[in-house]
């Protein structure tokens, strides 16, 4: 009878296929999700550096019983991308960062083959200097990886025209649980031939099989970006300017991102040193950006909104001369999550809306959450143009952390059930991971759920693969709240 084998011999293993990094001080960066908030122990981080040792790795790893924890830039918000703490067994984490390679550009079909450990932003500037443009733009793209992009379906600030990662895939590579390597790297446009295979990992969080490389769409490089900052009486008049920006004037819109009063004014107070380029007093504001791949007057951009202003109720705007005014707009955008950070204990909800339902919606939960639970500060910002809300709540003054987390599951609660009330998501871009199992389960029907399970099952059998996020193996009974 075989001798069970200690952690050091299995380590052995691994390192006989691949770079393997073992002590607790190498590991600890990769153990810890990005917001410090989830940790979980790992035999070890393998730093794979081609799709066959992926390969080898997965298979040995299934012979041993050892689950496997994919892992990009780890800069996700629902700690999908590190160890369980508990009833995971043996878990290695197994990080792309190794294969980064831009494997190929062709600028004539519009297409890029990168390795999953690419960053976002080498791929961006790889695109560039093919005069070409990929248009995935996220806060993190310095870091984040192609592969966890792929892993969480990213979205971004410029899914209003391009889409989110799953409308930016043509094809991928993947190895499965069983180690076989799926070689589904093509780049076509069209391909008619039974399922489309590749939507099955998009978002899946690193569960159903581990990307090693993808074929990415690139586009047109843009001309000229124009980019505005406008004051606005409300939500309502801000999707009243989406509509008529996008069917009246058919201006070219790459972002609509609506900022909330208590937005602007927590980065004011975090950022004492920048000044913010409008009164702050107005109820929404909204950093709209256009591109133009095509020559167009100069004007055109500011007529559009001239046209509109009055119509839309816009009180006042900024509009950038530069890039560098135009990166001072964006600041004001991009550093409420870190305004965020600074001010003290805070929760975040990433959610999907219709279009037209978010000004309700946002009127009704300010006044509902004010009234229940006082000394909440409203942080209300995000993607208006394609939804997607980040309607997060800071504690004001006198209000502990510890109150806080109290308050968490009934504001969760009141949030979800809104949400789900309108026919939203309570996961926009963040994925599930870790944090979010009990919500999907929550709001999303039996059927779905034993789909999601079915699928689960067949390809991953004995569950190794990032076990204990987005979804177990066994049938969801609804009735009952849980997995049966």
């Amino acid at each position: 009878m075989a001798q069970p084998q200690t952690d050091a011999m299995l380590l052995e293993g691994v390192r006989a296929i691949c770079h393997c990094l073992d002590r607790a001080e190498d590991r600890r960066g990769y153990e810890t999700d990005w917001r410090g908030r989830r940790f979980g122990h790992a035999l070890g981080v393998a730093l794979p550096a081609t799709v066959e040792e992926v390969s080898r790795l997965v298979a040995y790893c299934a012979e041993h019983r050892i689950a496997i924890v994919a892992q990009g830039g780890n800069t996700g918000l629902c700690a999908g991308a590190v160890p369980i703490r508990d009833g995971g067994g043996r878990q290695l984490i197994l990080s792309l960062r190794r294969m980064n390679r831009i494997r190929r550009i062709d600028p004539l079909t519009d297409s890029l083959i990168a390795e999953a450990g690419a960053l976002l932003q080498e791929v961006q500037h790889a695109a560039d200097g093919a005069g070409r443009l990929f248009p995935l733009s996220l806060g993190a793209e310095g870091s984040c990886t192609i592969g966890g992009n792929i892993a969480t379906n990213a979205g971004g600030n410029a899914v209003l025209r391009y889409g989110n990662m799953r409308d930016l895939v043509l094809g991928l590579e993947v190895v499965l649980p069983s180690g076989e390597i799926w070689h589904g790297l093509r780049s076509l446009r069209k391909d008619n031939t039974g399922y489309d295979l590749k939507q099955l990992f998009i978002g899946s969080e690193g569960t159903l099989g581990i990307v090693t490389a993808a074929a990415l769409k690139l586009f047109p490089p843009l001309r000229q970006v124009d980019t505005a900052l406008l004051a606005l009486p409300s939500c309502a008049a801000a999707l009243n300017l989406l509509k008529a920006l996008q069917t009246r004037e058919d201006l070219p819109l790459t972002a609509f991102e609506l900022i909330g009063e208590q937005s602007v004014r927590l980065v004011c107070e975090q950022f004492p040193d920048r000044s913010f380029p409008l009164a702050s007093d107005h109820p929404a504001y909204v950093l709209i950006e256009a591109g133009w791949t095509g020559h167009h007057r100069s004007d055109a951009f500011e007529q559009c909104l001239a046209r509109v202003w009055d119509d839309c109720g816009v009180a006042d705007a900024v509009v950038a001369k530069s890039d560098a005014q135009a990166a001072a707009l964006w600041f004001w955008r991009e550093s409420i999550t870190e305004a965020q950070l600074r001010a003290g204990p805070h929760l975040k909800h990433d959610i999907s809306l219709p279009i037209a339902a978010i000004p309700e919606f946002v009127d009704q939960m300010d006044a509902a959450l004010h009234s229940k639970f006082p000394g909440l500060r409203i942080v209300n910002f995000g993607h208006m143009g394609d939804g997607n809300l980040h309607y997060n709540l800071n504690a004001a003054p006198g209000v502990t952390a510890e109150k806080l987390q109290a308050w968490q599951p009934e504001i969760e609660r009141l949030i979800y059930e809104e949400v789900a009330a309108r026919h939203g998501s309570f996961s926009a871009e963040h994925g599930i991971g870790q944090t979010k199992v009990g919500d999907l389960a929550r709001y999303r029907s039996a059927v779905e759920l034993n789909l999601m399970s079915a699928v689960k099952n067949s390809l991953d059998p004995e569950g190794l693969f990032n076990p204990g996020k987005v979804i177990g193996l066994r049938p969801f009974d609804k009735a009952c709240g849980d997995e049966s």
